[in-house]
């Protein structure tokens, strides 16, 4: 799914899902994204990107299992392959690394 990547980089309503919860975790996804960017070289700050996604990507799955949702293996694959991306993603980030997580 492409989407316009925003300059800054920050959520806003054209992100909104209808979903409470998954548009507030979509609001820290963000700004986690948004902290490894201006801190590049803090170990800390991308592992808890990393976890917030794990986290978010087991919420959203449950919630398109719970809804039925007829692409969900395949939406889960994109979130495996995304995950297994960000695992071998190392300070100092680059920005080939900051450009993927955005999209």
């Amino acid at each position: 799914m492409p989407f316009v990547v925003p300059e800054p980089y920050c959520w806003d309503v054209s992100f909104m899902t209808f979903y409470d919860q998954i548009d507030e975790e979509h609001r820290s996804l963000f700004q986690g994204l948004f902290n490894c960017s201006k801190h590049r070289t803090n170990d800390l700050q991308l592992k808890a990107l990393y976890d917030l996604m794990q986290i978010h990507f087991t919420n959203e799955q449950a919630i398109m299992k719970n809804a039925n949702y007829s692409e969900l293996s395949q939406h889960c694959q994109i979130h495996d392959e995304f995950l297994g991306k960000l695992s071998k993603v190392h300070t100092p980030i680059s920005d080939a690394d900051i450009d993927y997580c955005k999209k």
